[in-house]
């Protein structure tokens, strides 16, 4: 007979908050801030292995990353689009299994997005053209084309690596 606690009991994660813990949260009516001289950012800002499961956690985290960096919203919301695409298209046609690491350096913030399924297709390593409406599909590397200043694929029969890349360098938001 299962023995009664006075704790409760949980299972899965109510909110993206209890799965990733404090990092997302700032003070309340305060954003997270950096010193305007961008050196001062640590290079590697995210270094997590995912899943399936953790897509939606995954954007969750990248979003807080960003946050402090000043990147206008257009671009930051259209450069986490383009990790989510990535993201995704690594859990539907790579094994379902990746590792993302965000890093600023130079100016720039780069995700890279690395998977050890069976490569990418000759035919869609060109860069993408837009998919035909009636396509279901196919826009997800298209997509972090139209949306990230750079865009580096790597890719073989052991995995793949795509790069994003988005310039610092815009006005931010006033």
């Amino acid at each position: 007979m299962p023995r009664a606690t006075s704790r409760p009991q949980r299972v899965g994660y109510a909110t993206v908050e209890d799965r990733i813990g404090q990092s997302v949260r700032s003070a309340p009516g305060r954003e997270p801030s950096l010193d305007a001289a961008r050196p001062s950012i640590a290079p590697v800002l995210l270094d997590r292995a995912f899943g399936q499961e953790d897509i939606t956690v995954l954007r969750h985290e990248v979003t807080a990353r960003l946050a402090p960096l000043g990147l206008n919203a257009d671009r930051r919301h259209g450069y986490i689009l383009a990790v989510n695409e990535v993201i995704t298209n690594v859990v539907l046609h790579a094994g379902g299994q990746g590792r993302l690491v965000l890093r600023a350096e130079g100016g720039s913030v780069w995700c890279m997005v690395t998977d050890s399924g069976p490569g990418i297709p000759g035919g869609y390593l060109d860069e993408p053209a837009a998919p035909e409406a009636f396509e279901v599909g196919g826009r997800g590397l298209w997509l972090a084309h139209q949306l990230c200043d750079e865009v580096t694929t790597a890719t073989g029969p052991i995995g793949t690596s795509i790069g994003l890349r988005i310039s610092l360098d815009a006005a931010p938001d006033s």
